[in-house]
């Protein structure tokens, strides 16, 4: 296995984060480690350092975990992304594998797999966590061929907004945090209640657990 010089460790969860932080750092391979539990923080820090691997949550504020891996691919498709998830059904590896995600691991099995799913990804061969049937997935993918998840009618900014507004951000901090006007974060607010045809914030709350956006925590 090569040389992971930097590796980006991304969990929302601090616990998680220095539990998995603790094992990485005892493989001899395993160079600088940063760590961020925001998605838009995953995005920038990549831009800033080109990391080797990039350990992902999918569950993520600011920027959800499979938006991450499509906007890193898009910046550096060389760098090898593993997602964790707490999320075992096929429609999740599907839609990870869509986006170019590397590897897949439960995050229940995390802490037994671990080394074994970044040796795998780094040696260029896609990993997907033991508790998961390959066939199951392919079947699910093939199933749905053609097919579109609820989710993809929106564009990726369209997205990243739900997902804000879904996490309680109110239209100006959302503006803030992705440096544009109220008005443009207004203007995608009503093409998506539109494309989705909902028109009201709790109804978009629900819509962004169901499709994965965020985690219900009730």
């Amino acid at each position: 296995m090569k040389q992971i010089e930097k590796l980006i460790l991304a969990d929302d969860h601090t616990l998680v984060r220095e539990g998995i932080k603790t094992l990485v750092q005892a493989m001899p391979e395993v160079g600088q480690i940063f760590e961020t539990g925001d998605g838009l923080e995953v995005v920038t820090l990549t831009r800033q350092i080109s990391p080797t691997l990039i350990v992902l949550d999918i569950t993520l504020p600011s920027l959800n975990g499979l938006e991450v891996v499509e906007r890193v691919k898009q910046q550096n498709s060389d760098v090898k992304i593993l997602m964790l998830s707490m999320h075992a059904g096929p429609e999740y590896v599907a839609r990870a594998w869509k986006a170019g995600a590397d590897g897949y691991l439960i995050k229940d099995s995390a802490f037994e797999e671990l080394a074994t799913a970044i040796k795998t990804v780094m040696n260029n061969v896609r990993y997907l966590s033991q508790g998961i049937d390959e066939e199951v997935v392919q079947r699910f993918i093939k199933e749905k061929d053609g097919l579109h998840h609820e989710i993809d009618i929106l564009t990726p900014r369209q997205r990243q907004i739900l997902q804000l507004i879904a996490e309680g951000v109110s239209t100006k901090d959302i503006a803030d945090k992705l440096c544009v006007s109220v008005k443009t974060v207004e203007s995608h607010r009503a093409q998506l209640m539109d494309r989705l045809g909902i028109h009201d914030v709790p109804g978009l709350v629900r819509f962004a657990i169901r499709v994965g956006l965020i985690q219900n925590d009730s």
